[in-house]
């Protein structure tokens, strides 16, 4: 990639160097409606339905669900269909502890092997988050926080560690996405997101360490306060 390739451009880059398909295709869109709650928790999905919906055949579609399957965003049941999965305030507690380990490790690396063009993609993020953050707009948020993620795997150079986080962030987005506007904060999870961004492009492992941190601790909080919230309105 020459010095003069548009940073912003970077991350949609990396996702083309991966054999595209239909399937391919159709989980990203899948995904997004998952995440972004318009296919609900516990929907059931028809696969003719979704081929009609995005114009995508039926076996593009039934191997995008399987995808979904080993992140945990839908389940298959036999003879029962595919359902969108519930979301577990517990099971997220448990997914962030191991979140935090891996994404500490991703960040200190990526500042450590990031390219020039990468670093600048991480720039570029960082400034989307803060227009986000400003803006209040969620769904930017969540497109930056996809673009975010998938330059990361790319940049921390790590095969193993990216894939376990693969298998995370799909749940860790829908999570938030569903509880943000009443135990979350919007801006200040773009900021947080930007400092990463922002401390992996100056190259200082530590500090990136610490941003991800940082990051890790809002999310348990919010997570933690969705749960204390449940517990009171059950009392």
């Amino acid at each position: 990639m020459g010095a003069k390739e548009s940073p912003v451009r970077l991350a949609d880059a990396i996702e083309s160097t991966k054999p595209t398909s239909l399937s391919d295709k159709a989980y990203r869109q899948l995904e997004e409606l998952i995440v972004t709650l318009r296919l609900a928790p516990g929907e059931v999905l028809s696969e003719a339905a979704l081929a009609k919906k995005l114009k995508i055949g039926r076996t593009p579609i039934r191997e995008a669900l399987q995808r979904l399957a080993r992140e945990g965003l839908v389940l298959i049941l036999p003879r029962r269909g595919v359902l969108v999965s519930e979301i577990n305030v517990k099971t997220q507690l448990r997914l962030i502890e191991v979140r935090r380990e891996i994404e500490r490790l991703m960040a200190r690396a990526a500042a450590g092997r990031s390219t020039t063009e990468e670093r600048d993609e991480f720039r570029a993020i960082a400034e989307g988050m803060d227009k986000a953050a400003d803006a209040n707009d969620d769904l930017e948020f969540m497109r930056l926080d996809r673009r975010f993620n998938l330059l990361m795997a790319h940049a921390a150079r790590n095969e193993f560690a990216s894939k376990s986080m693969g298998l995370m962030h799909g749940l860790s987005r829908r999570f938030w996405y569903l509880h943000y506007k009443e135990f979350a904060d919007l801006p200040l999870a773009a900021k947080l997101h930007a400092e990463v961004a922002r401390a992996v492009a100056s190259g200082d492992a530590e500090e990136s360490a610490r941003a991800s941190d940082r990051l890790l601790d809002y999310i348990e909080d919010s997570t933690r306060g969705t749960l204390d919230a449940r517990a009171r309105s059950e009392r």
